[in-house]
């Protein structure tokens, strides 16, 4: 990409997303995965081991790794509709 970055390249994958499809979506789109981690303030290895299931993102940065991934419901949009 030449350090050029796109729309897709700062973009949450759509939810809800496995590992497996999230996976796909990046060799699809020919989105390199460090430079997406990097766009979203992610740590290059937290995205890598959540999508090898080394990781749950359970708390931290990994929990929101696994948001951003389309892997977990990001809670804020949860919390509104439970409200609604």
């Amino acid at each position: 990409m030449n350090g050029t970055t796109t729309a897709l390249d700062s973009a949450p994958l759509p939810y809800p997303q496995t590992p497996k499809s999230a996976n796909a979506w990046f060799v699809s789109h020919g989105i390199c995965k460090a430079h997406w981690a990097k766009a979203q303030g992610l740590d290059r290895m937290t995205v890598v081991d959540l999508l090898r299931g080394r990781l749950k993102g359970l708390r931290g940065e990994a929990h929101h790794a696994a948001v951003a991934l389309g892997l977990k419901a990001n809670p804020a949009n949860a919390q509104s509709a439970v409200a609604a």
